[in-house]
């Protein structure tokens, strides 16, 4: 079956189901919803967990002895696997053997980037959607951030003026992992009383000297040197790649979308205000990219992404930070 984030509380109340598929390009609602099933699965006594990244690196193989191997003691278990390109490729013909009949002890979680459109004419998504539940996270449209913006600050006993309200959509550009960190660093700032626009700049003159707002754009346009440069500094400030590693999966992403679409005829401009692109630097930065990197660059630079997560969360033997300065020459066009 399918449904939506806000229906899934209610759903996972109702008992557990073997499968569980969330996909989308956001990554803030996406991790909250896969934190939903993990805390209703652990409560049902799922406590040990695997994991896997669907990357050229991955051995389907060994996913599938998973699933085939008996528990020791009987233990449940929890398998999430990261689908970064939103494509199975070789382990669709072990999911469609896992799910004909999904073992008890074992609570699925399958992570995923928007999924692919040609994966859900496959046979391995009918089995899912008969078997599990798939959780479809959109983006937040342009028009509405503002609205989600003042709802998540009040989640957090925060309380905006309009003003302050405006400076932070504009600066923020629709990015909701972004916004939760604004939002936190606010909250301390804050105190308990009400943020106006002089606290907001105040944050804004605190961050770090390079932020991964501006190290994406140093990277989409393909400045490689100066990319270096803000890497370092960065590492150094102990900064957290994943922040930078959304927003710039997030960019890449769409700049395939608008390959895609000005191929069709349509206006990128056109195309990027409906995205919530309304920044003119970032805008000029996304379509020059869209012109000067084909489609392989483009699916390559996603795989290296993945790469960059995968050491960060600690499933690769060198830094996050080494993998990241690869992908700034991937996207300069060198070799």
């Amino acid at each position: 079956m399918k449904t939506q984030p806000a229906q899934l509380p209610q759903l996972l109340k109702k008992g557990l189901s073997p499968v569980y598929l969330i996909s989308g390009d956001e990554p803030l609602l996406v991790q909250e919803c896969c934190d939903l099933v993990r805390k209703a699965a652990r409560d049902a006594g799922f406590q040990d967990r695997l994991t896997f990244h669907a990357d050229h690196q991955l051995d389907w193989n060994s996913v599938a002895d998973e699933f085939s191997a008996m528990s020791l003691f009987a233990e449940r278990r929890r398998i999430e696997i990261h689908l970064p390109t939103g494509k199975l490729g070789d382990g669709r013909a072990v999911l469609e053997q896992v799910l004909k009949e999904p073992p008890e002890d074992i609570v699925l979680l399958l992570i995923s980037a928007r999924l692919d459109a040609a994966e859900t004419r496959r046979k391995w998504y009918k089995e899912l959607q008969n078997k599990g539940v798939h959780v479809p996270v959109w983006p937040v449209d342009a028009d509405k951030f503002q609205g989600w913006l003042q709802q998540r600050a009040s989640s957090r006993g925060l309380s905006l003026t309009r003003g302050a309200l405006a400076i932070l959509a504009e600066r923020l550009e629709g990015n909701l992992l972004a916004a939760s960190q604004e939002l936190d660093r606010l909250s301390l700032l804050g105190n308990g009383s009400t943020i106006d626009e002089e606290t907001v700049e105040q944050a804004v003159q605190d961050s770090s000297r390079f932020n991964g707002f501006e190290l994406v754009t140093e990277l989409l346009a393909g400045r490689a040197p100066h990319a270096g440069k803000m890497i370092g500094i960065l590492q150094q400030e102990g900064e957290n790649p994943l922040g930078l590693l959304a927003v710039l999966t997030r960019d890449l992403n769409l700049i395939l979308e608008l390959k895609g679409t000005s191929a069709q005829g349509e206006n990128p401009s056109a195309f990027l205000k409906k995205r919530g692109v309304f920044q003119p630097q970032r805008a000029r930065v996304i379509e020059q990219a869209a012109r000067r990197l084909d489609r392989k660059q483009l699916h390559e630079a996603i795989e290296l992404c993945s790469q960059i997560d995968r050491a960060a969360k600690g499933f690769d033997d060198l830094s996050p930070w080494h993998h990241l300065r690869n992908l700034s020459v991937h996207l300069a066009g060198r070799t």
